[in-house]
């Protein structure tokens, strides 16, 4: 993470942006406000979204690499899939999404925040952080954030409403489902984030693919490990700390929920949290090395 400067440096610009650009330098989350234009949803829909474009996509690019990040092959993307990963973000965003079901609405936004999260890096690739596309009109300069990145901008139209990636976490997810899984669900193309996982989220498969996205992720040193006696956690835990319980015991209660025997055995002599941090690296294939990230535990 990048350290904030004193602040004569910045002047007035930090205050101005201080809520939305948090985050980005690790002081806290943007607050889940949501937007209830989309709150309403059809419990008798029957309703199936077609993902098909966005697996395909998937399948083609994804790299499931043995320390378990799984990677993009960015570099590789042909201007066929380039443009039909487009298409997916449009016919996507034609959807009637009030005519749907809330796990159907679910699967939607999911699936549509990480294809439009891959289209936006392509749009900049070759870069080395999401961090590094600035997208938004963001005040604070690049030597501050590193970059302020494309979560603001505004990315694609629904309903006649232009919507972005920080209207879909922040405005849909969190504040409409509350279901904290949603952040194991959503990914930022970094090495620090959740996993992307190699299928689309679907109405049918949603709490099984939530619950391995969590446990995934639970029980993987980028999440939580033990270094010297300390026990550092991913610093998603502590930006989003409200969904977790408020304070560090929710967020332990939370990761043991999903731990698995060694990660439980890890976490037990512990009653609060030393530190965290969070890798913003591009998940880039052609960047992979062995040694990047240890396994996750067996």
């Amino acid at each position: 993470m990048n350290p904030i400067p004193r602040r004569a440096v910045l002047g007035g610009a930090l205050a101005l942006m201080a809520n939305s650009v948090a985050m980005r330098v690790g002081l806290a989350a943007p607050a889940a406000e949501p937007w209830q234009k989309w709150a309403a949803h059809d419990p008798a829909s029957k309703v199936v979204v077609n993902h098909q474009g966005w697996g395909l996509f998937l399948r083609r690019y994804l790299v499931e690499e043995p320390d378990g990040i799984n990677r993009f092959r960015y570099g590789e993307v042909s201007a066929a899939d380039r443009q039909a990963l487009r298409q997916y973000v449009e016919t996507t965003s034609r959807v009637a999404v009030h005519g749907l079901n809330q796990a159907e609405q679910f699967a939607y936004w999911v699936n549509l925040y990480n294809a439009i999260t891959v289209n936006v890096v392509l749009d900049h690739y070759p870069v080395t952080s999401i961090r590094k596309i600035s997208l938004g009109g963001s005040l604070i300069p690049d030597f501050v954030t590193g970059g302020s990145g494309p979560w603001q901008a505004k990315l694609t139209e629904i309903d006649g409403e232009p919507v972005g990636l920080d209207d879909i976490e922040h405005r849909i997810l969190r504040p409409l489902f509350k279901d904290n899984r949603v952040h194991y669900a959503v990914n930022c193309a970094s090495i620090g984030c959740p996993t992307l996982m190699p299928v689309p989220f679907t109405a049918a498969n949603l709490q099984s693919m939530l619950d391995r996205s969590a446990r995934l992720y639970v029980n993987h040193p980028r999440a939580a490990r033990v270094e010297r006696g300390n026990l550092t956690v991913s610093s998603i835990y502590r930006w989003y700390m409200q969904d977790f319980g408020g304070n560090w015991q929710g967020v332990l209660a939370h990761l043991r929920r999903y731990a698995n025997p060694a990660t439980a055995q890890m976490l037990a002599p512990f009653e609060t949290v030393t530190a965290d941090d969070y890798d913003w690296q591009l998940i880039d294939a052609a960047t992979f090395t062995k040694t990047a990230q240890a396994p996750a535990r067996g």
